[in-house]
């Protein structure tokens, strides 16, 4: 037997193991759109980094049937056309056909949003829950099952909202990691509003570095411009992406996939679930970045006049700069009294103070999710005066 023959018959195993680790690895990936010879290229890279051709694994039945029962599999209630799910598969069939060929000739347009509110735990405040038509729920998914894999593949590893194989239990279990291994300075963090005010021209952008089908983009762009109906009231919205759309995780998770790298490359343990994040660090000091990394962080230190406080009492105002996302904060004093009550102050007295100052009107105006977010960091050391 030639050398040439006994070599290609070596790599017989070799290729065959490889292939059953990227089955392994993409197990979860939805098996009518994934072939194994994509999952391949997925593995390995496209060329360039880009995906071009995908419209034609979004709108074959046998993609939207799979679809479909995922859909179903929730549960979920009926849009504005008044359809149910079980409504909907009464004439399975002929709802999936109408689909394909809708998104086949590019005829398709979601219908609108109706709008649900829903109360928000911890508080008396209520949040929106957008609840799209069952149709165009099938048509997220399947979308969602196309593109998910291509972004999934290069997603932080600190990153744990809504992904695959990852919870908050995995996040939870995260931190609790990092504060034993000594990062016991905590700053807690909230994107204000964040679904509600993802800008989408950014988040167009940011999806077309991985998928240049213009009729991919076209779909989501139309997703993302979905009329919202809330009782009476129809609007489109101009920002956002509604909560309780199926591409509504996967989208925010790409947008803050930047702020993810960044916040890794700049040496900061980040944690991050949706739109709430930790920063975990084993200083004060040592939450400032690595130097040349493009974020810097400072902060002012200052009397709480309202509580007349010494100097070893101070709250702190911080801002950390990333690029395109400034981030301010406040250190509160220690306290010594009842939870929510300030240092300083009686039983009745107002503890306004202890929350976040209100920002000038022309820094409102800013408070999109590209740009705003307050930080409530845990207790700072005693000595934290000291270490300006």
């Amino acid at each position: 037997m030639s050398d040439a023959k006994e070599d290609e018959l070596e790599a017989v195993p070799e290729r065959a193991r490889r292939a059953r680790e990227i089955l392994t690895r993409w197990g979860w990936v939805e098996p009518t759109v994934w072939t194994e010879r994509m999952l391949t290229a997925l593995d390995e890279g496209v060329k360039g980094g880009v995906w071009y051709s995908l419209m034609d694994k979004v709108h074959p039945e046998r993609v939207l049937r799979a679809a479909y029962f995922r859909v179903a599999a929730n549960k979920g209630a009926a849009g504005v056309d008044h359809v149910t799910v079980t409504m909907f598969e009464d004439r399975l069939e002929e709802n999936l056909k109408d689909l394909s060929d809708a998104l086949r000739t590019g005829t398709y347009r979601p219908q609108a949003i109706r709008r649900h509110w829903i109360p928000k735990p911890g508080s008396q405040e209520k949040r929106p829950l957008g609840i799209p038509t069952v149709r165009d729920r099938v048509v997220q998914t399947a979308l969602r099952q196309v593109l998910e894999p291509i972004y999934e593949r290069d997603f932080a590893t600190h990153s744990y909202g809504f992904r695959p194989g990852k919870g908050c239990k995995d996040a939870l279990r995260r931190v609790d990691e990092l504060l034993k291994g000594g990062y016991t300075h905590v700053v807690d963090a909230d994107l204000k509003s964040y679904f509600d005010t993802i800008p989408h021209d950014r988040l167009l952008a940011l999806v077309a570095k991985k998928v240049s089908d213009g009729k991919v983009l076209n779909l989501i762009d139309a997703f993302l411009h979905q009329g919202v109906l809330d009782g009476l009231d129809e609007w489109t919205p101009e920002q956002g992406t509604p909560q309780g759309a199926v591409i509504s995780p996967l989208l925010s998770n790409i947008y803050l996939d930047p702020l993810d790298h960044l916040m890794a490359e700049s040496g900061f343990a980040m944690v991050r679930y949706a739109d709430d994040f930790v920063i975990l660090c084993r200083s004060c000091r040592g939450s400032g970045p690595r130097p040349g990394s493009g974020a810097t962080m400072d902060g002012v230190g200052r009397p709480d006049a309202a509580s007349d406080q010494d100097a070893s009492h101070r709250r702190w105002d911080r801002r950390l700069r990333l690029p395109g996302l400034p981030i301010r904060g406040w250190h509160p004093p220690p306290a010594t009294k009842e939870p929510g009550q300030a240092q300083g102050h009686g039983s009745g007295d107002d503890a306004t103070d202890l929350r976040p100052q209100p920002l000038h009107d022309h820094q409102a105006a800013q408070s999109d999710a590209s740009r705003l977010v307050w930080i409530f960091p845990t207790q700072p050391p005693v000595d934290v005066s000291r270490t300006r």
